[in-house]
């Protein structure tokens, strides 16, 4: 078993998707401001917190649903190619990016790998 198929590493970004969800329902002043600089339309914000919730939800249903956990890597791979696109077409640089990119990676990889199930 590979940290990428651990049960306990979709546990974990599961707790790191619901607190973000909190962070976006809130919102976060820091947010707000990513937000701005990637343009994301107002109106489009209050569905942030709903999509990350449900993404939470899916990632720690992994244990006894472990194709859910599959599907939500997948969805979680497109959003954040969204995301890494937002960036680039307003070329904001910043660190935001780089977290973008990097959860792109990871989840992309989580996806091909899928979670590893033999030890319920």
């Amino acid at each position: 078993m590979s940290a990428l198929t651990s049960p306990r590493t979709y546990t974990l970004l599961a707790a790191v998707q619901a607190g973000d969800a909190v962070a976006c329902a809130i919102p976060l002043p820091p947010i707000t401001k990513a937000l701005d600089d990637v343009g994301l339309d107002p109106r489009l914000r209050p569905v942030l917190p709903i999509v990350k919730a449900a993404s939470a939800v899916g990632l720690a249903s992994v244990r006894r649903f472990p194709a859910l956990a599959r599907v939500t890597t997948f969805m979680l791979t497109v959003y954040f190619v969204l995301a890494v696109a937002a960036h680039v077409r307003a070329k904001d640089w910043s660190p935001g990016l780089l977290a973008a990119s990097s959860l792109l990676a990871l989840f992309g990889a989580m996806t091909a790998k899928g979670p590893d199930v033999s030890r319920q």
